[in-house]
């Protein structure tokens, strides 16, 4: 099937996981992207280790967080301190749509990169930018990953860490990251979109604070309108509406009920679990009484549910029709019927064969999934994208002696 940006072609100068990730979008829906790297290693994420998943240890010849981040996109590897490497990016630009980088402003400004600098090769192209701290205020040079600019400064880690605890919650790989890159590849496609209708090339800009205020715009919004630091949240198992609250099994799993409608669910729910009578307990009935009773509903919820395994309770709450959900681990997500159905991973292969997934993005066209490549070797495509943006083979064979291209 023809991918949504099939002839979009988009130079990406990028490292680490935010700006790739918006890279990797737009080439899951077709677009053609060139990974520029310099010729002194690369992107540092080819040799991050995280958790001590090393490649050597996995089941397929795949670097998890690379092939996340960078799959389908082509690398190039271009010295841009020389003028020769500088000659043959500004090749490159002349033949894009769209600039993505990570680059802060005043590296940009030092390397001769920055909007004019990219705009004297391209008149035409679209700049897509991320940063931590967004492009103006005095931090807009401060560099900045999603466990500070979005966990830490956006307010996410101070809202959903739960009241009594010693330390602030964490966070997972690029927890952050994949959201703001999200944006950004859809910020670059409003752009696209507005180029197409007025010929008018546009500055597009996410940040990873911009994200988590996104993010958490319903504590910000309270916080301003009720000078509270956050929304009032119960102590840690406990809830103020009893069904929207988290119960464990008698085999230690976890089951998250979200009945927002308390009175549309509580009647047929009490008969489900094996107590009808609280149907009809004065203390839980209206939903008013319910919340007032909080801990009293809670307390009997707990005992109920840690009565029976997980087992029967997926039987048993299998046609409820409030939502629930049980607390998965990454590992059971993999198998998980609705995952498997609508295809959010999207499989592959390495070189010798093995298979391996990566998680598709969110967004599908016509109910297909994205179908994308391996994330490309370090400079793998030097040469034929040299060639594509009319150098002459001469030309190459230079540049390589003067080690402005490996």
């Amino acid at each position: 099937m023809t991918g949504i940006l099939d002839g979009v072609r988009v130079i990406e100068l990028a490292s680490w996981a935010f700006v790739p990730a918006a890279g990797a979008v737009l080439a899951d829906w077709g677009a053609d992207v060139i990974k520029v790297e310099d010729t002194r290693g690369g992107d540092p994420a080819r040799s991050l280790v995280i958790g001590g998943l090393t490649k050597d240890k996995a089941s397929a010849d795949a670097d998890f967080m690379l092939e996340m981040n960078n799959r389908g996109k082509r690398s190039v590897s271009i010295d841009l301190k020389s003028e020769i490497g500088r000659e043959m990016f500004a090749k490159l630009v002349a033949s894009a749509d769209v600039f993505l980088t990570n680059w802060l402003p005043g590296p940009r400004r030092r390397a001769n990169l920055d909007v004019d600098d990219i705009r004297l090769m391209n008149p035409n192209i679209i700049i897509a930018r991320g940063s931590g701290q967004g492009t103006r205020g005095p931090d807009a040079d401060r560099g900045g990953f999603d466990s500070a600019s979005y966990t830490s400064r956006g307010g996410v880690a101070y809202a959903l860490t739960p009241p009594g605890v010693d330390i602030p919650i964490g966070q997972g790989a690029a927890f952050g990251d994949l959201p703001s890159g999200m944006s950004l590849a859809g910020g670059i496609a409003g752009a696209l979109f507005h180029r197409e209708r007025t010929g008018e090339a546009r500055i597009v800009d996410v940040s990873l604070l911009a994200q988590a205020m996104w993010t958490m715009a319903p504590d910000i919004l309270a916080a301003d309108l009720f000078g509270v630091d956050r929304i009032p949240v119960a102590e840690p198992g406990s809830a103020i509406n009893p069904v929207t609250n988290k119960y464990r099994t008698k085999d230690d799993r976890w089951i998250q009920l979200v009945f927002l409608q308390p009175d549309r669910f509580w009647s047929d729910f009490c008969v489900r679990i094996g107590r009808p009578d609280l149907s009809t307990d004065g203390r839980f009935v209206p939903a008013g009484n319910l919340i007032a009773n909080a801990e009293d509903a809670i307390k009997i919820l707990r005992e109920v549910f840690a009565g029976e395994d997980l087992a029967h309770w997926k039987q048993t709450l299998s046609d409820e029709k409030g939502v629930w959900a049980v607390i998965a681990s990454p590992l059971e997500v993999l198998t998980d019927p609705q995952v498997i159905a609508n295809e959010y991973l999207v499989p592959n292969k390495d070189d010798e064969g093995r298979g391996y997934h990566v998680v598709a993005n969110p967004v599908q066209y016509d109910e297909t999934p994205p179908q994308s490549g391996r994330a490309p070797e370090y400079g793998e495509h030097t040469e034929i994208l040299l060639v594509e943006s009319g150098a002459t083979w001469d030309e190459i064979a230079q540049a390589k002696a003067a080690g402005a291209i490996l």
